[in-house]
């Protein structure tokens, strides 16, 4: 039998953000003490502040910068994951980068696809936060990564995603998988079944979200 849920949610903060409540199908990943089931793809500080996901990753398509991280990790009421490179950004560099995410209050680093497995092992040897590897094929390396020191594997595969769990899970039982949930609650449950023990949502961006209200003000001729 379902549990009772009190719950509050203000006035002000009613039309803040909610993740698909399917997602607590999944068994979450435990981080330092915290269950994490519901993770939000974003950088974003209005979103980041106004949805209830229960961890935030923060990766995005240009070069990583301190500065951004530790603008999301001081807005945020939840754990972050701090991208550190792995495509443009690499070696030395992602490695220093990583360093600093965790002295800023980062629960784990992202590495992106192309990141070579040495760059794997040189950020663990320094770093006591996860290093999470970002898989987007079933043909990655996934006994390498695992070998170079990947606690956390990230699959973002598109249509292909609940199939690559499902490959991972099959030959890793007990590996820690987060993936991307798409954009249903049928695909979110797909991925869940698949394996993956943590889900990705990528929310509506500012502006979405602006063109909705702005048109129910011009509605209301206000």
């Amino acid at each position: 039998m379902r549990k009772y849920v009190p719950s509050y949610s203000g006035t002000l903060r009613s039309h803040g953000l909610t993740l698909p409540h399917c997602i607590s199908e999944c068994s979450g990943i435990r981080i330092f003490g915290k269950r994490i089931k519901s993770i939000a793809f974003s950088t974003d500080v209005a979103i980041i502040k106004n949805i209830n996901a229960d961890a935030i990753i923060a990766v995005y398509p240009f070069t990583p910068q301190a500065s951004i991280s530790q603008a999301v990790i001081n807005v945020a009421d939840v754990p972050v994951f701090v991208g550190v490179g792995g495509g443009y950004t690499n070696g030395s560099r992602s490695v220093r980068l990583a360093m600093q995410a965790e002295h800023q209050g980062a629960y784990g680093v992202v590495v992106n696809a192309p990141m070579p497995n040495e760059v794997i092992a040189e950020i663990k040897s320094v770093v006591d936060i996860p290093v999470i590897a970002t898989v987007v094929s079933d043909r990655s390396d996934i006994r390498g990564r695992i070998e170079a020191g990947t606690d956390i594997f990230n699959v973002s595969g598109a249509a292909e995603t609940a199939s690559i769990v499902r490959h991972i899970r099959e030959q890793y039982p007990h590996a820690a998988i987060i993936a991307t949930g798409g954009p249903t609650e049928e695909s979110i449950l797909e991925t869940i079944r698949a394996g993956a023990n943590a889900i990705t949502i990528t929310p509506p961006t500012t502006g979405e979200l602006f063109a909705g209200i702005m048109h129910d003000y011009r509605e209301k001729k206000l």
